[in-house]
């Protein structure tokens, strides 16, 4: 059993700043990320959510009926816009990433946006959205969320505060059953696991570490997922001589809870922390997610629990759209996950692909 450190408990902090008057919430969009997440978020954090539009307009009002806190349902997106402008509304893009330029076209210029991950599918779809948010001057941003995780933002803190010394390791082991079939859309895609999962442990790796020097890459299928491009993926990120990151993904452990992993941990000099992230376990169920850590320079040094706030599905979606919305009412903030930042992400996916595509040595060539 970890034991508590009630001091250091207090002290770490968890939080996001919310922005002091939220400004209401326009979605484009009605998926299950929608109602899994966004919606629940926002109304954990009290955001006001003015209305929802999507194609199929049924989705629309099934979620507003189960959110009443939803205003609306709109019939059309130029409706949609014209309520936000007068209302000086935030937009949540909350669509398959091959939708995003041609919805950022139609938003007026200087608005407030939140783009649903990855940003774009390829480094180009990335770069035309970059290109657009800045000749529109929007102040935007891509949901990136994993960073803001209660446990992330501990780990952050603890960091920043020298608990852990210089972190040299980062590690990210995920070896769970995924039901795939939940996402249809994933089946056509040449590019699938970086793309659309791992990115989150890249942009998560990123926003501590920064770019790495160089990357290493292997993504694969699975011999019982062959329909999916790649289900499993082994990343190295080289920083220097001493620091360096790995990502390794194996979606297809269908032997049971008992042996699945999903963590993420950090070692630094004098200290480490391991963070269990229970959301990819027996999903969607999950388990509980946890928080250890611990300092070399206590008297005694153990392993000790910190009780997290919550978890990533839905208490990190209000970072994302929090931070969107601070820094558009005070440009004086930095948007931490804006496009332009996000831009570098997409650039370590696209690194990550080619090298998976083009590296590796042939054991036939060595003589």
């Amino acid at each position: 059993m970890a034991n508590y450190d009630t001091f250091n408990v207090m002290n770490i902090n968890q939080d996001v700043t919310l922005p002091n008057t939220p400004l209401p919430i326009v979605i484009i969009g009605a998926g299950g990320i929608v109602k899994d997440a966004h919606l629940p978020a926002y109304q954990l954090a009290g955001f006001p959510v003015k209305g929802i539009y999507n194609r199929t307009q049924e989705k629309a009002e099934a979620l507003k009926n189960e959110f009443p806190f939803v205003e609306k349902v709109y019939d059309s997106i130029p409706e949609l816009i014209v309520d936000a402008k007068s209302c000086n509304a935030v937009y949540d893009i909350a669509l398959p990433a091959n939708h995003n330029c041609e919805i950022l076209e139609q938003i007026p210029e200087g608005s407030a946006v939140l783009i649903q991950k990855p940003m774009g599918e390829t480094l180009e779809e990335a770069r035309q959205i970059l290109d657009i948010c800045r000749r529109k001057k929007f102040v935007s941003g891509i949901n990136f969320q994993l960073r803001y995780a209660p446990y992330i933002m501990a780990a952050r803190d603890l960091i920043q505060k020298g608990v852990l010394g210089d972190v040299y390791d980062v590690e990210v082991m995920v070896c769970v059953f995924t039901p795939w079939y939940l996402w249809d859309f994933l089946f056509d895609l040449p590019r699938m696991e970086i793309l659309y999962h791992s990115i989150h442990y890249l942009d998560m790796i990123r926003s501590f570490l920064g770019n790495p020097k160089k990357v290493y890459a292997s993504s694969i299928k699975h011999p019982k997922m062959k329909a999916l491009a790649q289900t499993r993926t082994t990343m190295i990120l080289d920083y220097d001589d001493c620091l360096q990151a790995r990502v390794i993904t194996n979606h297809g452990h269908e032997f049971g809870l008992e042996k699945q992993q999903s963590y993420v941990k950090f070692e630094g000099t004098k200290g480490a922390i391991k963070i269990r992230i229970g959301l990819s376990m027996d999903y969607p169920k999950g388990v509980p997610d946890t928080f250890e850590y611990i300092n070399l320079e206590d008297k005694a040094p153990k392993w000790k629990e910190l009780p997290l706030k919550g978890s990533w599905f839905p208490e990190a979606f209000v970072g994302t759209m929090a931070g969107v919305q601070n820094s558009y009412l005070d440009p004086t903030i930095p948007l931490l996950h804006s496009t332009e930042d996000c831009y570098e992400t997409m650039k370590l996916v696209e690194a990550a692909y080619q090298s998976s595509e083009k590296g590796g040595v042939a054991f036939s060539e060595i003589k």
